[in-house]
């Protein structure tokens, strides 16, 4: 485990207590240049910056959708597939293909086909007489909806490996529990939200975790898509952290950011396990 241990310390902890050590300080985006330090007076900007208090609000909505969609749906395929079996191998691999797409492609991918005037998706709706012509939908440029519009490569993306997750759970559920129930007379429904789900827990909890901090750090596919916009709409903390840093210049409020963003996951993290996980609870 000594290699493993020396890669993780000087590419992960290392930058990250750099990282943390560098919100202290104000300091120049020139090389060489002196650095100030300033106590807590970057997060104090950081908090009442307004642009912060923003990006905060659309981080949690984008990642609260992204998530909620993707394990609808991921949590539906897999019990399809659970159904079928055997006979769902060849559709299991097919369904895996959008994890083998980077995300900077499928960004480019959907604002092609969700582009106002000729975008793809437009033109299929107005062929079906869903709506009148084809810029009546502004997927990316109305502010309104633009936030959900970024989101949908993300759900295309990843909805895959919240599927992957929730089967191979679905697999170590013991086939003589959910027989018993049915013989007892209860229905799907009441086998689904009684047994099957609760015995999924640990691997809900698991997926739910490692998707939302993923989610919450959406970058390339929102940057592909919009850069941000329209109006700032979409600008998440990841992008503002990026313009914090590399456009505005300033290296110690950015960092700060960084800082209250990674507090704010781990506190998150740490609730959904206890939450969500609850080991023991099945045994009960």
């Amino acid at each position: 485990m000594l290699p493993a241990a020396l890669f993780l310390t000087a590419f992960v902890l290392w930058p990250l207590v750099r990282f943390v050590y560098d919100s202290f300080f104000e300091i120049s985006p020139f090389a060489g240049a002196a650095r100030t330090f300033v106590g807590f007076d970057n997060y104090i900007v950081a908090f009442g910056s307004e642009a912060f208090q923003s990006a905060s609000v659309r981080t949690a909505v984008y990642t609260v959708f992204v998530v909620a969609m993707e394990f609808i749906l991921g949590l539906a395929v897999a019990l399809l597939f659970t159904a079928l079996g055997q006979r769902s191998t060849v559709f299991r691999t097919l369904f895996m293909y959008p994890l083998m797409i980077a995300p900077v492609v499928a960004g480019l991918l959907w604002r092609f086909l969700l582009i106002d005037n000729f975008g793809i998706v437009n033109e299929l709706l107005t062929d079906a007489g869903i709506i009148s012509n084809p810029d009546q939908i502004q997927w990316l440029s109305n502010p309104n909806i633009a936030l959900f519009s970024v989101a949908i490569p993300d759900i295309w993306l990843t909805t895959s490996f919240i599927t992957l997750v929730l089967f191979a759970g679905l697999q170590n559920i013991p086939g003589d529990v959910i027989e018993a129930a049915r013989i007892d007379g209860a229905r799907y429904p009441r086998v689904l939200f009684s047994i099957i789900i609760p015995l999924l827990r640990p691997v809900i909890a698991v997926a739910l975790i490692v998707r939302g901090i993923d989610a919450a750090r959406a970058f390339d596919v929102i940057l592909i898509q919009t850069d941000g916009g329209p109006q700032g709409s979409t600008t998440t903390l990841s992008l503002l952290i990026y313009r914090t840093m590399t456009r505005f210049g300033d290296p110690g409020l950015a960092s700060a950011m960084g800082t209250v963003y990674l507090l704010v996951m781990l506190a998150v993290s740490i609730a959904a396990i206890l939450l969500i996980w609850r080991p023991g609870a099945g045994a009960r």
